[in-house]
């Protein structure tokens, strides 16, 4: 069963909300069930959120597309790619938020979130370092040292660490038959949604917002992702590629291990975790965005009514109601 989603563009009295709420929730994602028509509100900010506390059902009557229209004002309504309730295992989308979810939904565990915020951490620590004696302005970008060739090398082999977890996760065999290549982790790019993903320094405001997988082609899977090149050609030969290991390849190179740590666990754990990754994450960088996501491959929240349900208009957390099935999981594939 697919979902619609759409822009929603009034907040009508029917619904009784106290305040115009489509002007913060502006989306909208909906299905029908045997029963009922079901609308969960979304947001089109930072992270593009969908709040199963948000709910509207009513007892199905008349045509599907009216009832969008009469009560959210509808418009831009479309298909989802995405069955109701389904996910894919280890690759976030919004809809998946509370702790619940990232191990069910994802199919993830308290100890391997550990693990790679261990990982985020010793970045994080190592970048803050270098911020104490390389201000990072448009100026400084370009500057480069040991301790940048140093963290440069350390971040791009985590980001490798985690895409070959990927590809042996689908079983992709290397294309060279032997060891995997960019040529194989570019093929991660669109599955993982990694472009999407922009990250900004707290209190560097003239440094540009950060995208490492923005510019990632097939056509030129190493030279297109610039951190990376960088990092081959200063870790082969540094005598001839040292001024490559700059603190923007630097930063990048642990910007491309934050995004990655965001597809396995979500977002959410960097800025709510509470322990000293988080800590780190929340003094150098500001709330993930995703730049033009796709809503018709998030996660949307199956809900189904007992015997005998409220049919009437309602508005209400369908968590609380306890009306949420279990994520439909499905292993990651390429």
């Amino acid at each position: 069963m697919k979902y619609k989603t759409y822009t929603n563009t009034a907040t009508h009295s029917d619904l009784h909300w106290a305040h115009p709420v489509h002007t913060e929730f502006d989306l909208g994602y909906a299905y029908e069930t045997d029963t009922h028509f079901v609308h969960f509100y979304g947001s089109s900010q930072t992270i593009w959120p969908i709040s199963p506390g948000m709910c509207v059902t009513q007892g199905k009557a008349g045509v599907f597309a009216d009832w969008l229209v009469r009560n959210f004002s509808a418009t831009s309504v479309v298909e989802s790619l995405r069955d109701v309730g389904e996910t894919v295992s280890t690759v976030w989308r919004p809809g998946i938020e509370d702790y619940d979810d990232i191990r069910a939904g994802l199919r993830t565990t308290d100890f391997e979130r550990h693990q790679a915020l261990q990982t985020i951490r010793l970045l994080l620590e190592r970048l803050d370092d270098i911020f104490v004696y390389m201000e990072p302005t448009l100026h400084s970008l370009q500057a480069h040292s040991h301790k940048t060739r140093e963290l440069l090398i350390l971040a791009a082999t985590e980001a490798e660490n985690s895409w070959a977890r990927y590809l042996r996760t689908a079983t992709a065999a290397p294309a060279n038959g032997n060891f995997y290549t960019t040529n194989d982790y570019v093929r991660l790019l669109q599955p993982l949604f990694l472009a999407e993903y922009q990250l900004t320094l707290r209190s560097y405001p003239t440094v540009p917002p950060l995208r490492p997988f923005a510019n990632w082609t097939a056509q030129q899977p190493t030279q297109s992702l610039n951190w990376y090149h960088a990092y081959n050609q200063t870790k082969h030969d540094r005598d001839t590629h040292f001024d490559k290991a700059t603190l923007k390849n630097a930063i990048d190179a642990v910007a491309a291990n934050l995004v990655l740590f965001s597809v396995r666990f979500s977002p959410y754990p960097l800025w709510r975790e509470g322990g000293p990754a988080a800590s780190l994450y929340n003094e150098l960088f500001t709330t993930i965005t995703l730049v033009n996501p796709d809503p018709r491959t998030f996660y949307v929240p199956l809900i189904t009514y007992p015997a005998n349900p409220n049919l009437a208009l309602r508005v209400f957390s369908a968590k609380e109601a306890r009306l949420i099935q279990p994520w439909n999981v499905q292993p990651f594939t390429l």
